[in-house]
């Protein structure tokens, strides 16, 4: 268990930015030449509004493990 704020505070930031990137499907939007500019925008958007709830877990439950149970 990390009992030091900082290290807290950037293990939340790196499981918060690999939820991130993990989750965008960029090979197949980038290589695809028949999306547009602002299609590609308008995906970008909804992975990312899409991912607050699932980083709020996962900081909740870096928190909070006793949340889990």
């Amino acid at each position: 268990m990390i009992k030091n704020r900082k290290d807290k505070a950037k293990l939340i930031i790196l499981l918060g930015g690999i939820w991130i990137i993990v989750s965008l499907p960029l090979p197949w939007i980038i290589n695809n030449p028949t999306v547009s500019e602002s299609s590609f925008y308008t995906i970008l958007g909804i992975i990312g509004i899409m991912s607050i709830p699932f980083i709020a877990l996962g900081i909740a439950w870096t928190l909070k493990p006793e949340l889990t149970t």
